[in-house]
């Protein structure tokens, strides 16, 4: 049995709404890499250890296994529902019928109600799992104001209803931000988006927090196991930076935990993923911080380097991935 982490000394946040959310939660994407077997089992540990956020999403093909062990704690008594923050997110093909997608999330997690729902990404745009990089849905288009509002309105409808306590945004840039905040009913709670060492994206960051938006880190480790198709030549690797590595000697621990400890330290709550080094992921959030000289150490380690690009979204007529994250600051249509 694995180290059990005690509750109290957990960091928590507190979300637009006052209602706390844990630092930190455990990613479920186990890309092309893991299997969803062993992502569930891996949620059924990170919970006994002491997780009590876990950051679904329907397109990540693993709820239904992860319900099962939801159902299995629960049951045990290990937890009560009302101690888990449970996350999911609507997949692109579902923008026009978020009920549905949302409901068969919850029965999938067998979960009651989810705590945050995201729009995982801000387009319709549609590709096959495991495709490769150079794949294009001929339908695909670029963001609209209106039929993101469509989707964000039924997010606001299940609120209502009681099937979600909060809505989640993600892998939105600041242009489209602006173009859609103000049209919101329902005040987003978090901003899932790219934060790491080597792709810091500062101004974001501060976009959202001083929009009162709880800034949610996926691929805090730079993510080495993500897909392959999303690697390129001209990727970063964070944690091999020699500031990184340096930090992380000083500290004896392994320079993921350094990563960790700089997001948590900077504002955002990371989501990493892990099948084996979730306890102490966990664990370093509550003991040894870095030092202020230390995190402004990791700050010229900002390098720009995008890992998540999103060729797959293009829509015919699009130059490049960098269409898709309106880097002049104007929506690219």
């Amino acid at each position: 049995m694995s180290e059990v982490i005690n509750q109290e000394i957990i960091p928590k946040f507190a979300l637009p709404t006052g209602e706390m959310i844990p630092a930190i939660g455990l990613g479920t994407f186990g890309s092309d890499r893991v299997s969803p077997e062993d992502v569930a089992q891996a949620v059924d540990g990170a919970i006994r250890c002491g997780y009590r956020m876990i950051d679904c999403a329907a397109c990540y093909g693993n709820e239904h296994l992860i319900g099962n062990v939801i159902h299995q704690v629960i049951q045990e008594g290990v937890v009560s529902r009302k101690d888990l923050f449970i996350m999911s997110k609507v997949w692109n093909d579902m923008h026009r019928d978020v009920e549905s997608a949302c409901r068969k999330s919850i029965a999938d997690l067998q979960c009651d109600y989810l705590d945050m729902y995201f729009i995982h990404w801000p387009f319709p745009n549609y590709h096959a799992p495991h495709c490769d990089v150079d794949a294009r849905n001929p339908d695909s288009r670029p963001f609209s104001v209106e039929e993101f509002m469509d989707t964000y309105r039924q997010c606001e409808a299940l609120v209502e209803k009681g099937l979600i306590r909060n809505i989640g945004i993600s892998n939105l840039t600041i242009p489209k931000l602006e173009a859609v905040l103000p049209l919101m009913k329902i005040h987003p709670a978090a901003c899932e988006s790219e934060f790491h060492v080597c792709f810091q994206q500062q101004e974001l960051l501060d976009y959202l927090v001083s929009h009162d938006i709880t800034p949610v880190a996926y691929m805090p480790l730079g993510s080495p196991r993500r897909p392959e198709r999303d690697i390129m030549p001209e990727d970063v690797v964070d944690m091999d930076t020699p500031a990184i590595r340096e930090i992380a000697a000083a500290h004896n621990c392994h320079p993921a935990l350094i990563c960790l400890k700089w997001a948590h330290q900077r504002g955002t709550i990371p989501i990493p993923f892990s099948i084996h080094n979730y306890t102490a992921n966990l664990k370093c959030l509550t003991e040894d911080p870095l030092s202020q000289e230390e995190m402004e150490k990791i700050k010229p380690l900002d390098c720009n380097n995008r890992l998540v690009k999103g060729h797959v979204f293009l829509w015919p007529g699009a130059k490049d991935w960098h269409d898709l994250w309106d880097e002049d600051g104007v929506i690219v249509s």
